[in-house]
């Protein structure tokens, strides 16, 4: 499997397909790089270079001890971005993977990145504080680690309903993302599941968000379960180019759901003049 080592001895799994412009795709918790898979192929057939790792922890990368922080998940991706030597590359990410796009861009990429989109994204940040007194109470990520941490199998096999809001009125259950999404989370490490909690849930991401300069897309279902949409339009405000796309009824896993529409707005974004 092709991989790289980072500086703490990690292995970061990785694909990379075709040519062209690169796009890198940064997967929500507690998934792998195979969450992208309908993306990988659309912006693949359109001419696209297409590019997914695993985060530490995830999927078929190193079950590492440390680093399940976003300070660590932007570094990793800096040095795979080194190691690729990927430059005007366009970032995208989903849930957990909005906050490592953007810690990146902010910290590594403002040489190599030419575009960004958090989509269902946890910026800039979520839980409940002095600052943020309409963001999550921390009762609700003190379920997740303990359904994480010690029942794991059957709290994600359950956690895939809110997801991709197949517990709403009329909602068509499709079992096989189910099982996909399942499959996905218990590949990875239980630890980095468990700390990586606290790091989609705790990092205050304002000060990244107004420090980019790319144009930057920020897409959320306004029927999220899971990272309420209420998150998308302050980061869009913070953001010196952001454009906000939102969508009536779709759920967090809309990139799964909703390809065809996501798709098509990704791929308008990709190809616009900035």
């Amino acid at each position: 499997m092709p991989t790289i080592k980072v500086k703490d001895g990690t292995e970061i799994y990785y694909k990379d397909w075709g040519t062209g412009q690169p796009i890198v795709f940064h997967h929500g918790w507690p998934l792998s790089g195979d969450d992208w898979d309908t993306q990988m192929m659309f912006l693949l057939k359109q001419g696209y270079r297409v590019i997914a790792h695993d985060r530490r922890g995830h999927g078929r990368s190193s079950q590492s001890a440390n680093g399940h922080n976003m300070d660590t998940y932007a570094s990793d991706v800096a040095e795979l971005v080194e190691a690729l030597d990927l430059r005007d590359t366009i970032h995208i990410g989903h849930s957990t993977g909005g906050g490592e796009v953007i810690r990146y861009v902010a910290k590594y990429g403002k040489e190599r990145v030419a575009k960004a989109v958090l989509i269902s994204a946890v910026t800039p940040i979520m839980i409940q504080n002095e600052n943020n007194p309409d963001g999550v109470p921390i009762s609700v990520f003190d379920e997740i680690r303990e359904g994480t941490g010690f029942h794991r199998s059957q709290y994600f096999w359950d956690f895939t309903t809110a997801f991709y809001g197949y517990n709403r009125e009329g909602a068509k259950v499709d079992e096989g993302i189910k099982h996909n999404w399942w499959r996905q989370g218990m590949m990875g490490s239980v630890l980095a599941h468990y700390e990586g909690i606290k790091a989609f849930s705790e990092t205050d991401l304002t000060t990244d968000l107004q420090s980019v300069n790319v144009p930057v897309l920020v897409l959320h279902g306004e029927d999220d379960q899971i990272v309420p949409f209420a998150q998308a339009p302050k980061a869009t405000k913070l953001l010196k180019n952001g454009q906000l796309i939102s969508y009536p009824g779709f759920p967090h896993g809309m990139p799964t759901t909703e390809a065809e529409t996501i798709n098509k707005d990704l791929l308008a974004f990709i190809k616009a003049s900035s």
